[in-house]
């Protein structure tokens, strides 16, 4: 593999270079450097600080790390296959510029601890930018949501026409769900803030080390309590991937909205040009290429915990070569994340317009008023399942005349049922109809905006807190 050998003279020979290939990671464990400098650097201080290397040394080995940092940063440290992964890759390059001393970094440490150190404090760092990321979306919804309160929309249950909404409730209900995957991912970042450095392979170290200095050097809020589970537990990533999973469902429900909007059947919404291609073919074609990205890129995220999932579901303690395999589908899930929240948010906010005017019409060309002329008889004591078959048998009769429930005259409701008056054709005109549903909660437009001014008030607080 190369000239100098990366183990023991336990290994009279080098690997074969295809299992070189095959066995290396530093192709994808690269995006780990900075965090394995930063925790090795903490490793350094905690040896120095414990006595078990002198403060020099520790001051060389910190100073040294730090020119890796820099080296990386401008281009110059771009370590290759020979590597085998990112922190041998450190090593090496730290015994070059310190001397012998670079070779007293790994005292009382493993790769198993430091992979699993490593990969914490990344993921820490990308919980907190997916969670910007879902304020900057929650920001765009709500900024939507409070121009289109009393628009309305047609609400739907079975994809079936159901009853009239706000277009701001509607859009609501998304940022609640946003909200609950802002709080998991917080929910998670606990389990992800634990250290396992000093867990060493497995068993810990013969070492005087000081486990909780290295935790406070790297904030971490915890340390492990068992060194077995330290280097084995990936249970902080499954949760993640978890949390990502539902992030993308969420995402993928709004963007198959958005597709049935935008086609000619529905006719919601308007793609821009800026967030919409077109046909190689068809030139009157407008495609919904984000939206049906997002709904793509979903299942990538869901293979990602099913494949983290069956890669523990077998593993023995404490750590196995087939925990080189959590990351690749790690870092590809915080990625599409980022991406998927980031396209979507630009949508939002300057991709598509909400046709109005279509939106009115749309309100008004159903049954979905249905509810609200059982409501109106039952208000007037008539029990409500009696009202309901009552409102069925009109609906029926409607549809055969080939009438909306509007266009019965009052003497033809008064047929129906004495209780109705003149009253009703407010009652059940779309704007009442959502008006009227003011229970908490609901579609009513006092009910909206207290919502919208509800989340501004918890967003605002969250961000000073």
């Amino acid at each position: 593999m190369t000239k100098e050998q990366t183990w023991s003279q336990r290994f009279e020979s080098a690997l074969h270079p295809a299992i070189a290939r095959f066995n290396a990671s530093i192709g994808f464990d690269i995006e780990l450097i900075e965090y394995d400098l930063t925790g090795s650097q903490a490793h350094a201080k905690m040896l120095a600080h414990t006595g078990i290397i002198s403060p020099g040394e520790g001051e060389e080995l910190v100073a040294g790390l730090e020119q890796i940092r820099q080296e990386y940063r401008q281009g110059k440290f771009q370590p290759g296959i020979d590597a085998e992964d990112v922190h041998f890759a450190v090593e090496r390059r730290l015994t070059e510029i310190v001397g012998d001393v670079g070779k007293k970094l790994h005292t009382a440490r493993s790769r198993n601890d430091q992979v699993g150190t490593d990969t914490r404090l990344y993921l820490r760092d990308q919980i907190q930018e997916i969670r910007s990321h879902l304020r900057q979306f929650q920001g765009v919804l709500l900024d939507i949501a409070e121009q289109h309160v009393e628009t309305l929309i047609p609400g739907y249950t079975h994809l079936q026409r159901a009853q009239p909404l706000s277009l701001a409730h509607h859009l609501m209900a998304y940022f609640q769900m946003a909200q609950r995957d802002w709080e998991r991912l917080e929910d998670v970042a606990r389990r992800v803030n634990i250290s396992p450095l000093g867990c060493g392979a497995l068993a810990g170290t013969t070492f005087p080390i000081d486990r909780h200095y290295t935790a406070e050097l790297l904030h971490f809020e915890s340390i492990y309590a068992n060194s077995l589970d330290g280097v084995s537990d990936r249970d902080f990533a499954i949760e993640f991937l978890c949390a990502a999973s539902l992030i993308m469902v969420h995402l993928s429900r709004l963007s198959e909205e958005i597709i049935l909007w935008s086609s000619e059947e529905f006719r919601f919404v308007t793609l821009k040009d800026s967030c919409a291609t077109g046909s190689s073919i068809m030139p009157q074609k407008k495609n919904p290429d984000v939206p049906e990205l997002v709904r793509g890129k979903t299942g990538r995220v869901f293979g990602h915990l099913q494949g983290m999932l069956v890669i523990m579901k077998g593993l023995p303690l404490a750590y196995n070569k087939d925990l080189q395999e959590d990351k690749e589908g790690l870092f590809d899930s915080v990625n599409t994340i980022k991406a998927s929240l980031e396209a979507m948010t630009i949508l939002l906010r300057e991709g598509l317009e909400f046709r109005t005017q279509r939106l009115a019409a749309a309100v008004a060309e159903d049954f979905s008023n249905a509810t609200d002329v059982a409501d109106y008889l039952a208000a007037k004591g008539v029990p409500f399942r009696e009202a309901y078959n009552l409102v069925g048998k009109v609906v029926k009769t409607s549809i055969a005349a080939g009438k909306l429930l509007k266009d019965l005259t009052l003497e033809e409701w008064q047929q129906i049922h004495p209780a109705f008056a003149a009253d009703i054709y407010e009652a059940i005109s779309p704007r009442q109809v959502v008006a009227a549903r003011n229970s908490y909660g609901g579609t009513g437009f006092t009910q909206v905006n207290h919502a919208i001014t509800t989340a501004r008030a918890e967003i605002s607080l969250a961000a000073r807190g």
